[in-house]
């Protein structure tokens, strides 16, 4: 009984810790460049308009939910019956500091390709309603969108946490680490200004790095641009958005 309960405990940190990296990691966003900068920085917005307030709301709102339902998964995952057949570990020494760094890259890596096809299935006229429509209902992104799930598409998004516990060995602080990084790369997906410089795309990683740019543009006209942290998969299956280089290109950097 005592690990069940220090289950449903380890499942308030788990929620209490999602939402203080959103609402640290989005409300910063949010305050510099919403509110803070506004002004100065409105001409090199990507859309030049501002969403409403009650679209703040619905997103933080159905946020809240997502991080409702990533906490019953973790929970899911690490009661007393499961936890034993997850390969997550906490001491260095079982697996060395390389792969301890290889591990960070591979958790990127199988995100960006289970998030490109599952979201690129989300985006199936006969399911879009029922898993995505509510993320859509944000065609011009703001910071607090960056989580605001429909229920189902929560559910989805939580799956790959489920793959990664049963694959390959994760250390308890690369999952700590993963989580951070996705949350900020997340936030600046939706934020609404390119941060990266105009030459970033000529580079020999630049090319193959998403944009908050190519997040909007889906965002804009729900179609292309399907990859969260790469482009990869977005270049291999030729979804990549037609006006994106001459988006990136021209639109001015705050």
């Amino acid at each position: 009984m005592r690990e069940w309960a220090s289950t449903f405990e380890f499942g308030i940190l788990i929620f209490v810790a999602n939402l203080i990296r959103y609402l640290f990691i989005a409300g910063t966003a949010f305050l510099v460049f919403y509110v803070i900068f506004k002004k100065k920085f409105l001409l090199s917005k990507i859309q030049q308009k501002f969403p409403r307030s009650k679209d703040y709301f619905r997103e933080i709102g159905y946020s809240v939910l997502t991080f409702l339902i990533f906490t019953l998964v973790g929970i899911g995952l690490y009661n007393p019956v499961v936890r034993p057949f997850t390969h997550t570990y906490y001491e260095v020494s079982e697996h060395g500091y390389l792969y301890l760094f290889i591990s960070f890259f591979l958790l990127l890596l199988m995100h960006d390709t289970y998030f490109y096809w599952a979201h690129r299935c989300m985006h199936h006229p006969r399911v879009f309603k029922f898993f995505h429509h509510v993320h859509h209902q944000s065609t011009n992104p703001s910071p607090w969108a960056s989580f605001a799930f429909q229920p189902t598409e929560a559910i989805v998004e939580a799956g790959i946490f489920v793959i990664f516990a049963f694959t390959i060995p994760v250390h308890f602080y690369v999952l700590v680490a993963f989580l951070l990084f996705m949350t900020t790369y997340n936030v600046y997906g939706h934020l609404g200004w390119e941060l990266y410089p105009k030459g970033f795309k000529k580079t020999l990683l630049g090319k193959w790095i998403n944009t908050s740019v190519s997040h909007n543009l889906h965002h804009q006209y729900f179609k292309g641009n399907y990859g969260l942290y790469f482009m990869f998969w977005d270049k291999w299956m030729g979804t990549v958005s037609a006006n994106y280089d001459a988006k990136f290109k021209s639109l001015p950097r705050p």
